[in-house]
């Protein structure tokens, strides 16, 4: 068996238990840089309440102008993180929890496998 075909077998094995987006990192990526930025971060907890929210709603109370939450909730949206739904004219924003429950799952998948090595680690560590 060449190396190449080992590594192919290996390389299975270990995608074999992570979530299929974990396979399309870039998506997965640009969910987690979107939620990088704190402000984006409180968008999405006040999206998290519920509903559907206008920009005004959304700018209600905070040092941030209209525009720069306009451009925060673009950046979500194209991570699939939030979705603008035109309403006469105004454009209501919510959360689009599919991404969000994709990433939660990535992350648990990660940390049972960082809880198996660590165990392993622990286990070699105190053998004779």
């Amino acid at each position: 068996m060449s190396a190449r075909s080992r590594t192919a077998k290996g390389a299975g094995r270990r995608d074999a238990g992570l979530p299929g987006i974990l396979r399309s990192s870039e998506a997965l990526a640009s969910v987690f840089a979107a939620l990088g930025d704190p402000t984006r971060l409180k968008l999405v907890a006040v999206l998290c309440a519920g509903g559907a929210f206008s920009i005004a709603q959304l700018t209600a109370n905070t040092e941030i102008s209209r525009q720069g939450v306009t451009k925060h909730l673009q950046v979500l949206a194209d991570a699939g993180v939030v979705r603008g739904v035109k309403l006469g004219r105004e454009r209501l924003w919510q959360l689009e929890p599919g991404q969000i429950e994709e990433a939660k799952r990535t992350l648990e998948v990660i940390g049972r496998q960082w809880e198996v090595a660590l165990g392993k680690l622990k286990a070699f560590a105190e053998s004779p």
